[in-house]
């Protein structure tokens, strides 16, 4: 997929820059979160810098692939999902008005900051880049430190707080897309993960699912909050192989050829035990393939069919 011509061509050095500051609450139990936003103040050295970092995150990218639960991307590439299929829209209207009561005033509007938002202006086009913040933000870690600074060949007692603004970025906003640098802070700042849980919840509730096993409770126990195994599980409910019963039955037949380790009870329910689990995903997931050409079998990350 091509890079979207309306970034590539976005005019970055020459755009208005606005840095907000996120806090996040909330987003609990399918909720949606809730981003408190405050925007500060910043120099004209430091808007060149942050153009010039964003300008560099921008032109590392050669290729950008749709976003699923399973995809990953590389140093080189982004994965791009549509905001409405996201949380990023209440971001980009929390920062949409610089309005003078959302300036930050205190020390206590910037300490424990979650993320924040290089808000760039061209005409009628906007660009967010947003990166979740490092330790340096926590307030119980900077009383950890010592801050000192280094002039005139010593160190010297620093006692203006010191927060770091990264180079990289996470992911961008631009009109109705999303394009993903870091999957994992990306989901974290959007809540995907509980997102995955709650679907995971549904997932076991499906009659079709939940009747394929004599119990659910190992598979349960197996996948608990791991972030890895929700998007796993979330992914089975979007494939949805268990609902094919041809599927179903030729797991049942050629499982032990495909060295699949599943248990089967008499009615051919499928038994998870703490040593099963991981397959039983494999295998929903249609995610153990033999190749024609060496024979082999393999597991793969994801599948794309090409036919």
């Amino acid at each position: 997929m091509p890079i979207p011509q309306n970034f590539a061509d976005f005019d970055i050095e020459n755009a208005g820059v606005t840095v907000w500051l996120f806090k996040k609450s909330g987003g609990a139990g399918g909720a949606a979160p809730v981003f408190t936003g405050r925007w500060i103040a910043t120099t004209a050295d430091l808007e060149v810098a942050l153009k010039e970092a964003v300008v560099e995150a921008r032109d590392t990218i050669e290729e950008v692939n749709p976003y699923s639960l399973l995809a990953q991307n590389n140093e080189a590439s982004v994965l791009n999902i549509g905001t409405l299929e996201t949380h990023a829209d209440l971001i980009v209207a929390a920062a949409a008005d610089a309005l003078p009561q959302r300036k930050v005033r205190n020390l206590g509007h910037v300490q424990n900051t979650d993320f924040y938002v290089i808000r760039l202006t061209s005409g009628p086009n906007v660009l967010h880049a947003v990166r979740k913040t490092d330790a340096s933000w926590r307030s119980n870690r900077r009383g950890n430190f010592i801050d000192v600074m280094f002039r005139d060949e010593g160190l010297e007692l620093d006692v203006a707080p010191q927060f770091s603004l990264s180079k990289y970025v996470d992911f961008f906003i631009l009109d109705d897309e999303i394009l993903i640098k870091e999957k994992a802070k990306f989901e974290s700042i959007v809540s995907y993960r509980q997102a995955h849980a709650n679907d995971f919840v549904e997932l076991q509730a499906e009659p079709l699912f939940a009747g394929l096993f004599t119990n659910l409770a190992q598979l349960v126990t197996f996948v608990g909050t791991n972030k890895i195994q929700l998007r796993r599980v979330c992914a089975i409910r979007q494939k949805a192989h268990y609902q094919d019963q041809a599927f179903m039955d030729r797991l049942r037949q050629h499982h032990a050829q495909y060295q699949l380790n599943l248990e089967f009870d008499a009615n051919g329910l499928i038994q998870p035990t703490a040593e099963t689990c991981a397959d039983i995903i494999t295998a929903l997931l249609d995610h153990r393939l033999s190749s024609a050409f060496s024979e082999n079998v393999y597991d793969v990350p994801d599948a794309t069919r090409i036919n």
